[in-house]
Formats: structure tokens, sequence, C-alpha cells
């Protein structure tokens, strides 16, 4: 039998651009093919600001908008054909809400590509809020023995960074550089390029990055607000002084996006997955073709990436650096946000 649901509930809410405001708001209710999620706890992503701000060229929908996509809680109703989920079972809401499971992309697995994809937090109210809707058939599965709390940040960033690196094709014993190494996806970047075989050179600024990026493995640190030259260090922490094979930029700013074709060896992949607002990429076009230098973008994975992703942090082999505050202070994150003040990432309990 379904909970007891009440009919309001505690949800951060985005009234206007810029603004966000803490208040209660009536409980959703699930259509046919969706559920209805208790949402426990709720990552806090970079994508969240920029849907504050407005500032990427992707129309949110209309405001009042609740932001979020990284949310981890139980089943508490079901709609009447989503019958391969159960009342308790621990489901997480990512940012690929929903797809159509039926145009090409969708058919091959590529369902974030879908035309019609819904994206929690941007185009659908998404977790800031203690309950939320999403498809039943695009909710992640969490595994029993996963605690909500941990898991909430795997949701976005850790499938992000996971897909990442898999589009990369860097192989077991290959070194890779990841930028931004610090920050939320960086630091599960670092722990699932070490689960994959590959060496990490972590790219950051400031000692509590460096301090976090070598307790998690990488083998060089390098403080892009220090070097005098990136492009020579990144080189020269290879062991061949090649550069690395391939390069993850999860950087919030143009600049590294510039530098990376600089330093990844020949033959090397570059993958864009950071989005910093109104950036460009740019290369050489001789020194990209004679090099075959790779560019690639790599948005979410699909839902198969999700239950790899999330296998990795049931064997134990993903800890997730974060602190975790009520989701009344999501104002205060932000603004660390903002600043750069964040090593690891935050998460929200919606009970506070």
């Amino acid at each position: 039998m379904s909970p007891n649901i009440p009919s309001e509930q505690w949800a951060q809410v985005i009234e206007k651009q810029g603004s966000v405001t803490y208040k209660k708001i009536p409980v959703p209710k699930p259509g046919p093919d969706e559920v209805l999620v208790n949402v426990k706890y709720s990552g806090v992503c970079h994508t969240d600001l920029h849907a504050l701000h407005g500032d990427w060229p992707l129309d949110t929908k209309p405001f009042p908008l609740v932001g979020g996509h990284e949310g981890a809680g139980v089943v508490v109703q079901l709609g009447e054909l989503a019958t391969e989920l159960k009342i308790g079972q621990k489901v997480g809401i990512k940012w690929i809400n929903g797809s159509c499971l039926a145009c090409p992309y969708c058919q091959r697995a590529d369902e974030p590509l879908c035309a019609k994809a819904s994206l929690s937090g941007y185009t659908v109210d998404g977790t800031f809020q203690q309950y939320a809707v999403a498809k039943a058939a695009h909710v992640a599965r969490i595994p029993d023995e996963c605690d909500l709390e941990s898991i909430a940040p795997v949701l976005c960033a850790g499938i992000t960074v996971y897909k990442g690196l898999k589009e990369s094709g860097a192989k077991p014993g290959d070194t890779i550089a990841i930028v931004g190494a610090g920050g939320g996806l960086g630091s599960l970047a670092l722990q699932y390029a070490g689960a994959m075989g590959l060496h990490a050179i972590g790219i950051d600024g400031g000692d509590e990055k460096k301090k976090l990026v070598e307790k998690l493995g990488a083998q060089t640190f390098i403080d892009f607000t220090k070097t005098k030259d990136l492009v020579a260090d990144v080189k020269a922490a290879t062991p061949d002084g090649l550069g690395p094979s391939a390069c993850l930029l999860l950087a919030v700013s143009e600049k590294p996006f510039q530098q990376a074709t600089q330093y990844v060896r020949s033959r090397g992949v570059v993958v864009c997955i950071g989005l910093p607002a109104n950036a460009s990429i740019s290369a050489p076009v001789f020194d990209t073709v004679v090099r075959m230098i790779n560019i690639r973008g790599s948005y979410v994975g699909n839902r198969a990436d999700t239950a790899e992703a999330i296998d990795f942090f049931r064997r134990g082999l993903i800890q997730v650096p974060s602190k975790t505050v009520g989701l009344s202070k999501l104002q205060d994150v932000y603004e660390l946000m903002q600043a750069g003040k964040i090593a690891g990432r935050y998460v929200v309990d919606t009970s506070k």
C-alpha cells in the first residue's frame, strides 16, 4: 500500500531568474507512466546554478521552477502503467527525467539525445523538493544496500564523468588529464578513472583542491593558478613526456578548453563535458590533422551507463566527497559555488 502522502511539501522554488525561495508547494501527482518519489537527498550541481541564472541557450519550463536533478529517495506512488517498480523501492531521479523511447536515438540507447527528452530541474520540476515525479522507465534503480545520502551525487556527477571516460577511449594503463579535478565532477572522475585502471593528472587551483585531488589518487596535481606553462607541465607529468592519451574537461571557464589540444599526445582525445556559459573551443587545423587529435562532446549517460556507474559505487570503489546541509540552505550553497569555493560536492537533506 502507498504510504501516507501529504498534500503540501517544502521546496526551493525559482520564481524569477536569479532568485530562489524556500516555501511550501503542492505535492505533484504522477501520470500513468510515472512514479512519485519521496526525495530524501539531492546533490547540487553547477547545472542547477545555470538554471537559476538562465545563462544557457536552452529554455527552462515557465517559472515557477523547482531545480535539482540528483535526487535519491524511495517510490511512494505508482502510475497505473509503472508496473516494473514497487512501493518503497530505492530510486534516483536523474537529469534525463524521461524520453520518447521510440525515436532513432532512443532505439539505439542514446536517449539523452532524444528531441523530446525532459530534463529534471530544467524543463520539468526537479529534486529540490520533498516529493518529485519522474518517468518510471528512466528512474535509476538503486540497490537496497546503498546509502541514499552518499549516492545522490552519483546520479548526475558520477554518471556524467563515467560516460566521459568511456567516450575518451582510454585503456587501462593510459594517462588521462582531468581538468576541474577538485570539483564535484572531478572528484568522482578521479575515482572512476582509478577503478578503470587509468592514471590521472589532476588540474585545478588552490591548496584545498590539491589536498583532495591527491587523496583521491591523482598521480600528479597541477595548479593552474601557479604554473607558468600549463601545457609543458601536463606533458612533463606523463612517463614519456608526450602528454596524456585523453583529457576530460570539467572546467567552468573557457581557457582550459583552448589549452587541451596542445597537451594531449598525438591521437589524443579531448572530451568536453563542462558547459561554461557562452564559451567556445578552437584548435589549429594543421596541428589537429597531422597529430590526429579527436575533439568530442560527452553529454550524460544512458540507462545502461547509469546502472554501471551505480555498480561501481555499490562495490565500494567510489566514495563521494560531500557535505550535507538542509534544503533550506540551498542559497548558501549557490553562493559558495558561484565563488568557486566548493571542493567536492554539496548534498541537501530535504527534511531540513
